[in-house]
Order: C-alpha cells, then structure tokens, then sequence
C-alpha cells in the first residue's frame, strides 16, 4: 500500500507505540498518536516534524466505548491496536478474577469495540490495514502469564476471524508478535514473579525469572522494531502473523507441535536451574 492517508496508533505514549507512531509519519502518513495521558506525548509531534513527519496527540482510552468514536477520523487507512495492560504473575488459582476482567477490558474489548468502528472509515478510505501487537509470549506456554496470554490469544483468533470476514473489502488485516522490545513494560517484567511467594511455585516462578533476565542482548530497541512494523504494513503480500525482532521470528519460525511442546517441556521439567 501506499504511505499516504491517516493511521492511528493507540497507546503510543512510550514504547513500541511511540515507535511505531514515530515511524509511520516518517513514512509518509498523517499520524493520530492516541493515548490516556496526552501530556506523556508532548514532544511527538515536534519529533516528528524533525523527520519530516506529520503527526498529532488525541488522548483515548480504548476502555470507554462512548468516547471512541470522538477519536477516529472519517476515514483511516491505518488502525495500530497497540494498547495493551498485564498484571501480577501469580498461579492461576491465585489470580484475583479482577485482575482478569482489568487485563481483558483493554487487551480485547477496548481492541474489539475500537476495531469495528474503524472499519467504517477504513471502507470510506478505499481499505487499509488493521494491524494488532499480539505477543511472541504465544508461541511459548509461559507460567504465570495466563491472563496476558490468554487476552492475547483471544485477539489473535479475533484477527484470524476479521481477516475472513475484511478481506475482500479491501482491509488486511496484521498480526505482530514482538519477542523482547526495549520498553517499560518488558523493563518491568524483570521483577521477580508474584508466584514466587508461594511455596508450591516457588521453584518455577525463579526459573522464569532466570530465563527472563538472560536475555541480554536478544532485547531489540523499539525503533527498530517498529521499523519492521512499518514495512510489514505496507506490504500488501505480508502475512497474516509477522514478528518485529529476532527471538520473535525464531519462535514464530518454530510453530510445529514438536517445537511447542519442546519448549512446554523446558518449563515442566525445570531445564533451566533450580534456585533457593
């Protein structure tokens, strides 16, 4: 497609959001950085311009549905469902069900209720993209993510469903699944799990996070993974499912049921050391 016509960006504070909002005016689109606290993006618009972009701030929380529709314009070429929450990394049977109806009021039915009414606008622009950030974390059963995971899969499904029904009115519809990004939520993720204060997880919740602080350099700065997003959402012959770093198109690479179970069995078993 070309880069021309409007894209909205949701949660694009900080971030991959930021990143990716940054890129696609740099690109050529007029870009909507939308977010629930507009001072966080007060200097976007003038970064921007500094790549010769253009782009605005509109404050929008994709949890309250009536206020929405004030945040899309009459046409969109682009809609950037980035927006996203997690919670505590706790056992399911320890997992408050608030922290479930909180991770998926946003992570799927803000997406959800924003996601349909841009494909109004997206028809009017002669078609476009609706581009949703998934996760990687799909492609491996990690413990103590439940409720993040199972949000995400969840869009997933729905994307896979959307693309069926959009497809033939122009829409594409594209799935990114980062792996490790450069970003305040992966920067939080180094704490120690909340599963840890159980006894009877204790073990595996450390296990985790071993795991997670080895990552070292296979952490990917946003800026270069929204540059992958951007080229992915111009390409009209990209697939539906896209990773934007390295470990990301590994793991989505390695989708066979061996390689899945595999890395089930890496959990399970406890490959990785023990600690006390």
């Amino acid at each position: 497609m070309e880069a021309a016509g409007i894209a909205l960006v949701t949660g694009a504070s900080r971030g991959l959001g930021r990143a990716v909002a940054l890129e696609l005016a740099a690109r050529g689109f007029e870009v909507i950085a939308t977010m629930r606290r507009t001072a966080d993006g007060d200097s976007l618009a003038a970064e921007a311009a500094t790549r010769g972009g253009r782009l605005r701030v509109a404050w929008l929380d994709v949890t309250r549905p009536d206020e929405t529709a004030r945040a899309l314009p009459a046409t969109l070429r682009v809609l950037v469902n980035n927006a996203g929450v997690e919670c505590a990394y706790l056992p399911v049977e320890c997992q408050p069900i608030d922290d479930w109806r909180g991770v998926f009021e946003t992570n799927v039915f803000g997406l959800v209720d924003l996601t349909r009414r841009a494909i109004p606008r997206l028809r009017a622009a002669g078609g476009g993209v609706v581009c949703n950030v998934t996760s990687s974390s799909l492609l491996s059963p990690v413990p103590f993510y439940s409720a993040y995971r199972a949000s995400k899969a969840a869009v997933s499904s729905f994307g896979e469903s959307l693309l069926a029904e959009v497809s033939r009115l122009g829409i594409r519809v594209l799935e990114v699944m980062p792996g490790p990004i450069d970003t305040d939520m992966l920067a939080g993720s180094a704490r120690e799990p909340e599963a840890a204060g159980w006894p009877e997880y204790r073990d595996a919740a450390l296990r985790l996070h071993d795991g997670r602080m080895s990552l070292g350099d296979l952490v990917t700065p946003a800026p270069e993974a929204a540059r992958r997003i951007a080229d992915a959402i111009l390409d009209d012959d990209s697939p539906l499912r896209v990773a934007c770093d390295p470990l990301g198109a590994a793991m989505l690479g390695a989708t066979d049921p061996a390689a899945v179970e595999g890395r089930l069995r890496a959990f399970v078993d406890g490959i990785a050391p023990k600690r006390s």
